[in-house]
């Protein structure tokens, strides 16, 4: 099986501060499109929502699309690092389950950007939040089940 190396670039340079926000991405495992299935994409939401009842981040803004997840997130006592794995171990268990089949749900690493201080956090929701109209899944986001917004 061929090294990904792509996953081990996006750990170079990466630092985790309690408090700061990041936008972080995972992607489905070979872009497959299991979250078309709005019940499937319930089961990754239910792993966010635990991770900030457990106080790991609380989460700004997310949207779950048909194969890739976006959120908003500031840190608290954990790190990014601690805080994907949590959410991609529990939800590819889920979601495994759900489907009665064993693999990969998600593929290695994921893409983090640290938020600066100056940035609009509720325009950086607002671009994270649009993602199904800008793929042209829905023409208002009020339609697309997935999302989240903590101004809402």
């Amino acid at each position: 099986m061929p090294v990904d190396t792509k996953a081990g670039h996006l750990r170079i340079g990466r630092f985790s501060e309690p408090g700061r926000i990041y936008l972080l991405t995972a992607v489905v495992h070979q872009r497959q499109p299991f979250f078309v299935d709005w019940r499937l994409g319930r089961l990754v939401v239910l792993q966010l929502r635990q991770a900030q009842e457990d106080g790991w981040a609380d989460f700004l803004t997310w949207v779950v699309m048909p194969d890739h997840l976006h959120c908003l997130v500031q840190l608290r006592d954990k790190t990014l690092s601690e805080l994907m794995c949590r959410i991609k171990s529990r939800s590819s268990l889920a979601v495994n389950q759900a489907l009665g089949r064993r693999g990969r749900l998600w593929q290695k690493g994921y893409h983090d950007r640290a938020v600066r201080w100056e940035e609009d956090v509720k325009d950086l929701a607002r671009y994270v939040v649009a993602n199904p109209v800008r793929a042209g899944l829905v023409t208002r986001v009020h339609d697309y089940p997935l999302w989240d917004a903590c101004w809402l």
